[in-house]
């Protein structure tokens, strides 16, 4: 109910569409990146196709997604989580981000989310 109040509110006001859910929506991999000093420490949402995984590294897995968005430099997400996916599974991960994220033996990541719960996307 609160979502289509929102809307009507929104829309008659002349604001346009409202998201009711604008901090738990899903934000592209380029844009983590853009705004990775506001998003430091909290909670992000964001959809991608696995591209890599390695299993049981240090009690978590470590995941790569990619959503087609950003270049070189910032299009490939490292994510951390107890859950898991395969290669080529498309997935909603939701997680904190991480700024310069050192786990020793050579494995540092300037941005990581971590702790993420990994869901088939819908």
């Amino acid at each position: 109910m609160k979502t289509y109040t929102a809307f009507v509110l929104a829309t008659v006001l002349g604001l346009g569409t409202l998201n009711a859910y604008a901090a738990d929506a899903a934000k592209t991999i380029e844009a983590v990146y853009k705004d990775k000093a506001k998003l430091d420490g909290k909670q992000v949402t964001v959809k991608g196709n696995v591209v890599k995984v390695n299993n049981g590294i240090m009690g978590r897995n470590f995941l790569h997604i990619q959503d087609g968005t950003g270049g070189k430099d910032n299009n490939d997400l490292s994510v951390t989580s107890a859950q898991t996916a395969q290669v080529g599974d498309k997935v909603t991960i939701s997680g904190k981000v991480t700024l310069n994220k050192d786990f020793g033996a050579g494995y540092t990541y300037p941005l990581i989310v971590e702790e993420a719960t990994v869901t088939p996307a819908k």
